[in-house]
């Protein structure tokens, strides 16, 4: 059953290999060129670019509205008599007038806005404070994007280190089963020590095929947002080190201020409510317009006595209309969006104080990380000089072998929470800029 167990585990470490090698489309990847690919291939980028166009369109629609409405008219009608009832409806009837039975018409007309309570400026204004709204959903997708790329790329990072440390333990246990073996050979150590030692081996390569696993699974996340393959081998490049907080607390809270897309977006809708109040408030004010219409006629009919020839007729003037009604329909419509708007400035208030507490926190949580990586560094110095003189005074028969199978765990645990810890950290400080607003 032992020996079965050891026989599973290779064929599994031989099949991840053999999948891991079958790919000839290997590339090594870079952070910014992952970034530049995901935004490329983002549909989530490509959606918020295309409403931001949409927003942009409206903006050029509602300027539009400033030039005159111009349209064509064209018509050709037909008359019947017009019987005439002198005696009532149901007696007999008389035609006393001739009728022109064709009647033709063209002409235009137009209607120039001269003012409307200012609601077109208004409108052209609302669009542009929500074509902003857009470009700041924008620029958030796409750090949302970047951060979510970082931490796939840092999660392949710590895979692929994680397997390199694996790899150097399994042939330094190796080394130390033979020596143990010569050992037992010549009956210094009991049989159970090897067997210890090689069920102990064994978990570690049970323990490599998972992590080669794990590795083949950020792999093929990475690709999927980059828009690479599934097939596609990436190698990111070797983990160099982890970028320091250049500023203190207070100046990246003054950084969010200035860029975080939540407070910036929050503080566009309270524009926009402010807009609407005003929008509200025009109701109440008169519209004035220039219109004119121009007409070719047949026959003549705008003026007694009639004609049945072409005749030309023009008009224009200017148009006022008063809303009076809107003096009370509107009372409460005001009321409504000036509610609307003092809710908008709480929210804004509100997700100002979220920000700070998000910046604080994530702050805190990289300098914590960076403290992290001190204590894990002493940590892999103390296992390993425990393991030194575990392994000394196993060999000089002073110690039990599962001191020293205690000590090596603790030493490979140690250096897997090294890099897990590096690599926390680099992700804590790309999640600090996005925050912020500047990743």
């Amino acid at each position: 059953m032992y020996y079965r167990k050891i026989l599973i585990t290779f064929v599994g470490m031989l099949f991840v290999n053999n999948i891991y090698s079958q790919s000839k489309d290997t590339s090594q990847l870079t952070l910014p060129q992952a970034w530049r690919k995901a935004e490329e291939n983002s549909r989530q980028i490509e959606i918020a670019r295309k409403t931001s166009s949409i927003a942009d369109e409206e903006i050029k629609d509602a300027k539009m509205e400033r030039l005159p409405e111009v349209g064509l008219l064209g018509s050709i009608e037909k008359a019947t008599n017009m019987p005439i009832y002198e005696n009532g409806l149901f007696s007999s009837h008389t035609q006393q007038h001739e009728i022109i039975h064709t009647l033709y018409k063209a002409g235009a007309d137009f209607y120039l806005n001269i003012y409307n309570g200012n609601k077109l400026n208004l409108k052209i204004e609302e669009n542009k404070l929500l074509y902003q709204i857009t470009v700041i959903h924008n620029n958030e997708t796409v750090s949302a994007i970047r951060y979510k790329t970082a931490a796939l790329y840092l999660d392949l990072q710590k895979s692929l280190i994680f397997r390199k440390l694996i790899v150097e333990d399994i042939a330094d246990q190796d080394k130390q089963l033979r020596e143990i073996k010569a050992l037992q050979k010549n009956g210094v150590v009991l049989k159970s020590d090897v067997l210890r030692v090689e069920l102990d081996l064994s978990r570690r390569k049970m323990a490599l095929v998972t992590i080669k696993n794990d590795i083949l699974i950020a792999m093929q996340k990475l690709n999927i947002i980059i828009g690479e393959p599934d097939e596609s081998i990436v190698t990111p490049t070797a983990f160099d080190s982890v970028d320091q907080p250049a500023l203190t607390y207070e100046k990246y809270l003054s950084e969010a201020m200035e860029h975080s897309f939540s407070y910036h977006t929050s503080e566009m809708q309270t524009e926009v409510s402010k807009v609407h109040l005003n929008q509200v408030k025009a109701n109440y004010r008169p519209k004035v317009g220039l219109y004119g219409d121009f007409s070719y006629a047949n026959p003549q009919i705008f003026l007694f006595p009639y004609n049945p020839a072409w005749y030309s007729l023009g008009v224009a003037g200017i148009r006022v209309t008063m809303p009076l009604s809107q003096l009370y329909h509107n009372i409460h419509k005001v009321s409504t969006a000036k509610l609307e708007l003092e809710k908008e400035e709480t929210t804004h208030k509100d997700t100002e104080d979220k920000v700070r507490q998000q910046v604080k926190e994530a702050y805190l949580r990289y300098k914590e990380s960076l403290i992290q990586i001190d204590v894990a560094e002493a940590n892999v110095a103390h296992a390993e000089e425990n393991a030194r003189i575990i392994k000394n005074t196993y060999f000089n028969q002073t110690s039990l072998i599962t001191d020293l199978l205690d000590a090596d765990v603790q030493l490979l645990q140690t250096r897997f929470e090294l890099a897990a810890a590096r690599i926390m950290a680099q992700n804590k400080y790309y999640l600090l800029q996005n925050i912020t607003g500047v990743l």
